[in-house]
């Protein structure tokens, strides 16, 4: 089994990262689902899918929520989702987060997590 990924963003901003890595990749070493939040979107009634969607999932090593902004509402779903069970929420997703994550399909959930802020971090560079 391996990590599940998650990518709750603004409008399509995962949809956009996800088809990057899937062009790159071919066919992604981990399981990566994008979910949308609109500004039309009821957070209660996405907050409910999500839960649903977590149990689902929950077969998985655990849970990798990578979220566009710190204190938005996909951010806050994310984090009510922590109580679901053995998930980790990272915010700031940036392209080279992803990748870096997906270089690295075995480790394990909190490994993962530090691959994706290390990726994050390393992808920021004053050219």
């Amino acid at each position: 089994m391996t990590v599940s990924v998650l990518l709750i963003t603004h409008e399509d901003i995962g949809n956009a990262m996800l088809h990057i890595a899937q062009q790159t990749y071919g066919e992604l070493p981990l399981p990566v689902t994008p979910v949308t939040v609109s500004y039309e979107s009821d957070p209660d009634e996405l907050l409910v899918k999500l839960k649903n969607f977590i149990r689902e999932i929950g077969e998985t090593e655990g849970v990798l929520i990578l979220t566009d902004m710190f204190g938005s509402t996909p951010c806050n779903l994310a984090q009510n989702l922590e109580a679901v069970g053995n998930i980790k929420v990272i915010s700031g997703l940036n392209l080279p987060m992803l990748i870096r994550i997906l270089n690295y399909p075995t480790l394990t959930l909190n490994e993962l997590a530090e691959k994706a802020i290390s990726g994050g971090k390393e992808g920021v560079i004053d050219c």
